[in-house]
This record gives C-alpha cells, sequence and structure tokens, in this order.
C-alpha cells in the first residue's frame, strides 16, 4: 500500500474513518486531520479551570459516546449543558435548540462537540460568538479552518481528542477531581 492512501473499509475497525497523509477527506463522513492542536499541558490547563460543558450533539441514548462522556463528566463535577434540539431534557439538564440559545447568566467554558464536520465552522461560531473559552471537538473532528477562527476570537481549541480520555488522563497524572 502506498503512503497516503486510504486504508481500506475491511481493515478498518468499525467507526474509523478514512483519511489521506495530506489530511484530505475520504466521503462525507470524514473529517481533516488537526494541523495544529493543544498541548496536554493546554489541555490539563482547560480541564483544571473548567466547570460548565456545553456538549452539541448530546444524545439521549445511553449506548452513545456523547451520552457516556457528559455522563462522566457531570459525574466528575462539570455542569453539563445539552445542546440537542430533539429532546426537552439530557442527564436532568434542560436542552438547549443551539450554543446561543444557552441564557447568557450561564458561563460556558467549553463547547464539546459531536457533530459531524459540516456541522463544525457553525457551531465554533456560536461558541465564539457566545464568548465560550474553549472549543473541543471530539475524537475524530477536526475542522482547520473553523479551529483558525476560534483561535482569532481567542479561544482555546482542542480537535480530535476525547474529553473523557483526556479527563482520565490528567487524573492519573495528579490533577485535582472537581466535587
Amino acid at each position: 500500500m502506498a503512503f497516503g492512501a486510504p486504508v481500506s473499509a475491511e481493515w478498518r475497525p468499525a467507526g474509523v474513518r478514512a483519511h489521506t497523509a495530506a489530511g484530505g477527506a475520504m466521503g462525507d463522513e470524514s473529517c481533516e486531520f488537526p494541523l495544529s492542536n493543544a498541548s496536554d499541558d493546554e489541555i490539563d490547563g482547560i480541564l483544571a479551570t473548567a466547570r460548565t460543558i456545553a456538549v452539541v450533539g448530546l444524545s439521549d441514548k445511553p449506548e452513545r459516546d456523547s451520552y457516556r462522556v457528559a455522563a462522566y463528566l457531570q459525574a466528575h463535577g462539570y455542569t453539563i449543558v445539552p445542546v440537542n434540539p430533539a429532546v426537552p431534557e439530557i442527564l436532568g439538564q434542560k436542552c438547549y435548540q443551539d450554543v446561543t440559545s444557552i441564557p447568557r447568566e450561564v458561563v460556558i467554558d467549553v463547547v464539546d462537540i459531536f457533530r459531524r464536520p459540516e456541522f463544525i465552522p457553525a457551531i465554533v461560531d456560536q461558541a465564539i460568538a457566545r464568548g465560550a473559552r474553549t472549543v473541543w471537538m471530539q475524537l475524530g473532528l477536526a475542522h482547520n479552518a473553523a479551529a483558525d477562527r476560534a483561535r482569532a476570537a481567542g479561544l482555546a481549541v482542542v480537535m480530535d481528542r476525547c474529553l473523557k480520555i483526556e479527563h482520565a488522563r490528567w487524573l492519573a497524572a495528579g490533577g485535582t477531581p472537581r466535587r
């Protein structure tokens, strides 16, 4: 197989998206590779200071990754603000239509994105407009142009990393649990 050639579907684990070595998308389901990303130290700082996390695309189905990540974070002391226009409440919290619908008195530290790549630019624009401190694109998600806009507006950006995994790493390295 040539360097940069996509891995055929039969050799890819279920749910893993194909990319080219140059970061090009391979179909509707894929996204870019991050050209620049937060360091572990920057991620540790986000985890240490964040209190409220808006989870965009949070599912009410316990078997979904978005639900498991949000439930984990909630159990570890973070306030979760669900963003899902299809259901009224998830994890005991009122759902909002989009990030800009969250009341202004709610300080949003992190906007955690569980939506397909084509929705990321609009969500990032909402996070900027809403004054969030960080945009976090979950594992398998990256959008470099949207990330550049967020950074230019002063937001921290994490791409293609799982908040739950990073939180567990941070705790194992001596991070202080939130309660």
